[in-house]
């Protein structure tokens, strides 16, 4: 249970899951995806991740592609209806989503199923009588239903057909459990409603946070271009994950990384004793860059990024200086300020807030950074005053 609440954000119920699990059978695990775009990103892979904690604990994993309600399109988080797929541009993407899911997930016990082999048989008095089982007044409790209803913009009657079709793939499947990111809670509760209806015992469902992009703020999304695709060359994927902020690769190591969670543990304690950030977030970066090529990819990616680092940023004349750390360590203020790169403490706070201070390439503004006796790093403050310093 530990392992399968890691990277979750609701487990609806929990209690019904151990009781489920306690059955001693493998249960069938439901995910979907509907294949809008050709590319995964690293945040389809967070609910990708989940599935292979549960294929490596023995339960049958179902990758659902919605090639059917593809078509309708999605209208979650949408504040206006969505322009429909063809079926050629559904059907192509489907394909490289089979080619893209078995960097992850095993491909001989997972089972690709399409939504339209049983909602083509349902057929329209089919599709109707499901219709009949759920209220207008209940679809209108979803929020951005209620907020385009409210604010007089339209839905179009096939939106409301979305969440019972995906309900609906519950039923068709008998899904045990169901995952999606907290933005399909409405959908999948569906589900379990619909499940009632047919006489089924209702699925389990988990929620998974939604992964913010590199500009750690937003949804990862093509369209912001904040991603990290599984099909990005390993220099570009070294170069991005690189670039996400210190507090961000935390949430990276939470959701992306297959390590034990004592390790991650281990890696924050080293990082408050005074160790480089930098340092984890190459073990991170070579984790996901092996599981989507290889390690020799990992290892000449970050061999790469270092040169590059090196040959860009680092003058010929840059000074070498050395500084004696009393306690072992010293605040990132006072190396500033001791080297000679900023006047005073208080303007390496303001230069650090500003976000003009690089360490090793990588911007930093942690005011309470402490940086470690016995490591040699380059330090810059704007373009122009740079140094490499050793603290002793």
């Amino acid at each position: 249970m530990d392992e399968l609440k890691r990277g979750t954000d609701e487990i609806l119920l929990e209690d019904e899951l151990k009781q489920r699990l306690d059955e001693g059978r493998p249960l069938r695990i439901k995910a979907g995806f509907d294949p809008t775009a050709p590319d995964l990103h690293l945040g389809h892979t967070v609910l990708i991740n989940k599935m292979h904690q549960f294929q490596e604990l023995g339960h049958e994993v179902i990758f659902l592609i919605g090639d059917f309600t593809g078509m309708i399109g999605d209208p979650t988080g949408k504040n206006a209806t969505r322009p429909a797929l063809t079926r050629d541009d559904v059907i192509e993407n489907a394909r490289t989503y089979e080619q893209q899911i078995y960097k992850i997930l095993d491909p001989e016990k997972t089972l690709v199923m399409f939504n339209s082999s049983w909602m083509n048989d349902l057929g329209a008095a089919g599709l109707i009588q499901l219709a009949a089982r759920h209220t207008v007044a209940r679809m209108l409790e979803r929020d951005d239903f209620n907020k385009r209803y409210t604010g007089g913009k339209p839905i179009a009657i096939h939106e409301f057909l979305y969440p019972l079709v995906q309900g609906y793939d519950s039923v068709a499947i008998k899904a045990d459990v169901e995952l999606g990111g907290t933005d399909q809670k409405f959908n999948m509760l569906v589900g379990r409603e619909l499940q009632k209806d047919y006489g089924q015992k209702p699925q389990v469902v988990i929620t998974v946070p939604i992964l913010e992009g590199t500009d750690g703020v937003n949804k990862m999304s093509k369209s912001l271009d904040n991603y990290i695709g599984i099909n990005d060359i390993p220099d570009e994927q070294f170069g991005k994950i690189m670039s996400i902020s210190d507090e961000l690769m935390w949430r990276y190591f939470e959701l992306l990384s297959f390590r034990p969670l004592k390790d991650i543990e281990d890696f924050k304690q080293q990082v408050q004793d005074g160790g480089n950030p930098r340092d984890i977030k190459f073990l991170l970066a070579q984790e996901i860059i092996t599981r989507f090529h290889t390690a020799a990819d990992a290892k000449k990616a970050q061999e790469n990024f270092i040169a590059r680092f090196q040959k860009g940023a680092m003058p010929d004349d840059m000074p070498e200086i050395e500084l004696r750390a009393a306690d072992g360590k010293l605040a990132i203020a006072n190396v500033l300020k001791e080297a000679g790169l900023t006047t005073s403490t208080s303007e390496s706070f303001r230069m650090l807030k500003q976000g003009a201070v690089k360490l090793d390439g990588e911007r930093v503004e942690d005011r309470s950074l402490e940086i470690a006796s016995g490591n040699t790093h380059v330090f810059q403050v704007g373009k122009r005053r740079i140094a490499r310093i050793t603290l002793t």
